[in-house]
């Protein structure tokens, strides 16, 4: 069986690392370059022993013309802002592309430009307008024919696909939406911080970013979609997010609070809501209303487990949401997207 090409750009961050991880056992695809600016000309088990006797494969500076020889798809695992210098040229090659940056999430240049404070060099939307985004339980159509893949943010992640049952069927109000997030710490990369050191971090629980975090306008873009039916004339939902850094490696927990519609509506008929949306899928687990999902259910796994319960007193529902940020929220959904890029089985190489 001829085995699909894969390069990895950014190979040595923490998506990276799990992405290396992933396709190291998915036996429809070969890797054929590590591309490390920090680490090149090392091979991948001296940078991570873990692989040792797994991968012997030597880290690379990037080279374009040589990774673009030989790839068929190419994962870009770069730092926001980074990747956009760099898809244009893969994609004028004809490569499929599968970016887990925000560069190519957002539709408005200008958003991106107000929230990451650089201006967006598709300033025409060339490939902000082919661009899909990378959630397979809303857009898996759509993901199957792109070029372009936007893989979405671990946030977003889990925050979408715990309220898109609701959204879509209107039994919540679109207004006052807050949610409140709680990530482990490799949510914020590998790069030094002194707010991510041990001794700032263990035995310490605190919030950040609590207004403007750059994840707002991706969440908000495809939360409208869904309550407003991609109609683009309605006005946009806004939401109140507050992400919070837990003590732990890796995990994301976000619990939403919504104005219910119908104060008469019972937990059992929003369990069948959300049953009857994510029905097929593979990767979501939705509890019944008795149970609610933790951390340590989907640690190391591609799931998302929901859970919700209704609070009667003040007329609102609350939807609890986990994955792990560098799975479901990073390198696993990146290769769910990309098994649906290829026609392959989508859960190949994510049961872990």
């Amino acid at each position: 069986m001829k085995k699909t090409k894969i390069s990895i750009i950014g190979s040595t961050g923490y998506s990276g690392k799990e992405l290396i991880k992933i396709l190291l056992n998915h036996q429809m695809v070969e890797i054929v370059h590590l591309i490390s600016s920090t680490y090149a000309g090392k091979k991948l088990c001296e940078v991570f022993p873990e692989f040792l006797n797994q991968s012997d494969k030597k880290l690379e500076d990037i080279n374009l013309e040589l990774i673009t020889q030989d790839s068929d798809l190419i994962f870009t695992a770069l730092p926001h802002t980074v990747s956009m210098d760099l898809i244009p040229k893969l994609l004028n090659q004809r490569l499929k592309v599968i970016d887990l940056s925000a560069d190519y999430r957002l539709k408005d240049p200008l958003i991106y430009h107000e929230w990451y404070e650089i201006k967006h060099k598709d300033i025409d939307r060339k490939f902000l307008s082919i661009a899909v985004y990378g959630l397979p339980e809303i857009y898996r159509e759509e993901i199957k024919q792109a070029h372009l893949v936007a893989n979405p943010g671990c946030y977003p992640t889990s925050i979408i696909l715990g309220l898109a049952p609701l959204l879509k069927n209107r039994i919540v109000e679109g207004e006052n939406v807050i949610i409140d997030s709680k990530s482990g710490t490799t949510g914020a990369g590998r790069n030094l911080s002194f707010g991510l050191h041990f001794s700032e971090c263990n035995e310490n629980f605190k919030a950040y970013k609590v207004i403007g975090h750059n994840h707002i306008p991706e969440i908000e873009q495809e939360l409208s979609n869904i309550y407003y039916l991609g109609n683009q004339d309605q006005k946009k939902l806004k939401i109140s997010f507050t992400p919070h850094l837990l003590p732990i490696n890796r995990g994301i927990l976000s619990t939403c609070y919504l104005n219910l519609k119908n104060l008469q509506v019972k937990e059992n008929e929003i369990f069948e809501i959300y049953k009857d949306f994510f029905r097929g899928e593979h990767f979501i687990r939705v509890f019944k209303p008795t149970d609610l999902p933790e951390i340590k259910f989907v640690t190391g796994t591609n799931y998302c487990d929901i859970g919700f319960k209704i609070d009667e007193r003040v007329g609102k529902i609350k939807v609890i949401s986990v994955i792990d940020n560098l799975i479901k929220g990073a390198a696993g959904q990146a290769v769910q997207n990309m098994n649906l890029m290829f026609n392959f089985p989508e859960t190949t190489g994510l049961i872990l």
